[in-house]
């Protein structure tokens, strides 16, 4: 047995979805655009053996501004897929399904979801905040 934790299941029905108005926020305009559209998310790990894990579900086209996160994080494609400026509005990738990018803290970056909206996963070491928004 691994030393430091005990295991810890996350049973993703037995999640509430996260009250984003009891949530710390920076961004309350992208709050408001996300419960118009119907973007959500739950969080999984909450610290347990040092990770935060959270699930997000978005719409076709929704849109997330340039930002930055104060954690590093790894941000894995569930379903859908979307544009993404890992560096800037220069530079563009297309994430689809099965695709990750790591993303270390204090790093800008946006992304808008293909037609098929976008489900994923956000991996990170710490409670993360927005430390930047535009």
């Amino acid at each position: 047995m691994g030393a430091g934790f005990q295991p810890t299941v996350f049973e993703f029905d037995e999640i509430e979805w996260v009250d984003e108005h009891k949530e710390p926020h920076q961004a309350p305009k992208l709050i408001a655009a996300a419960e118009r559209m119907g973007a959500r998310r739950k969080k999984l790990a909450k610290g347990e053996g040092g990770f935060f894990h959270q699930y997000t579900t978005m719409p076709a086209g929704f849109e997330v501004p340039m930002h930055s996160h104060d954690h590093d994080e790894l941000f894995i494609v569930l379903r859908g897929g979307c544009t993404f400026w890992p560096d800037g509005p220069d530079h563009t990738v297309e994430l689809k399904a099965r695709d990750s990018a790591t993303l270390a803290a204090d790093h800008e970056y946006a992304f808008v979801c293909g037609s098929e909206g976008l489900d994923f996963y956000v991996i990170r070491n710490g409670e993360a905040g927005v430390t930047k928004m535009d």
